[in-house]
C-alpha cells in the first residue's frame, strides 16, 4: 500500500516522522481558519495552531478511522484546544499597560516589598497565643532583650525564651504555607 493511501495521521501515530509535514499540509488550513475565527489576535491564532498540532501529535496514536474521519479527529482536537484557550483567557484579568516613562525606583520597590512582608508577618502573628505575640512584639518591635521582657512581664526568663522560639517557629510555618 502506498504511503499516500494511509492517512498521515495514522502514520504519525505509528511514529513516522515524515508524515508530520503531510499532516500540516492536509489539516493546516482547517486548523488555521478555526484558530483565526476563535482567537482575539493573529499572534494568538498562531500560538493556538502550534498547540493544536502538538496535541495532534500526542493524540495520533488514539486515532481510530473506524470511529471518526481524520479531518473530524483534527477538528475535534482543534475545537477542544481553542475552547481551553478561551476559558483560560476569560479567567485572566484584563491587563492595563503601564504609562510611558513608568518606573519604580529600587528604593520604592524595596519599601513596597517591606510593606508587603510586614503585612504578611502581622497576619502570621495573629495565629499565636497572646503571650507569645506580646513577647515577640516586645523583642522585635521594641528591641527589648529577653531579660528585659522577663522583668517587664514578670515571666520567667526560660518561659520568655521558649515562647519566643516556639512563636517564631509557628510564624515561619504559617508564612511557608501562605
Amino acid at each position: 500500500m502506498n504511503h499516500r493511501e494511509v492517512s498521515p495521521l495514522v502514520r504519525v501515530g505509528q511514529g513516522d516522522d515524515s508524515a508530520v509535514e503531510e499532516c500540516v499540509e492536509k489539516f493546516g488550513s482547517l486548523v488555521w481558519s478555526l484558530a483565526l475565527r476563535y482567537s482575539p489576535t493573529r499572534a494568538d491564532a498562531e500560538d493556538a495552531v502550534q498547540e493544536v498540532f502538538v496535541d495532534v501529535w500526542r493524540s495520533a496514536q488514539r486515532f481510530d478511522a473506524s470511529r471518526i474521519s481524520d479531518l473530524g479527529f483534527v477538528a475535534m482536537i482543534t475545537r477542544r484546544r481553542l475552547i481551553d484557550r478561551r476559558r483560560k483567557r476569560d479567567r485572566r484579568p484584563d491587563l492595563v499597560p503601564l504609562p510611558d516613562g513608568f518606573e519604580v525606583s529600587s528604593d520604592e520597590h524595596e519599601r513596597m516589598d517591606q510593606r508587603l512582608r510586614a503585612g504578611q508577618a502581622a497576619e502570621a502573628l495573629k495565629v499565636l497565643r497572646p503571650e507569645q505575640r506580646r513577647y515577640i512584639e516586645l523583642s522585635l518591635v521594641h528591641g527589648m532583650s529577653h531579660g528585659q521582657i522577663a522583668r517587664e512581664t514578670g515571666a520567667a526568663l526560660g518561659t520568655v525564651k521558649s515562647n519566643i522560639r516556639r512563636g517564631l517557629a509557628d510564624v515561619r510555618r504559617h508564612l511557608r504555607t501562605e
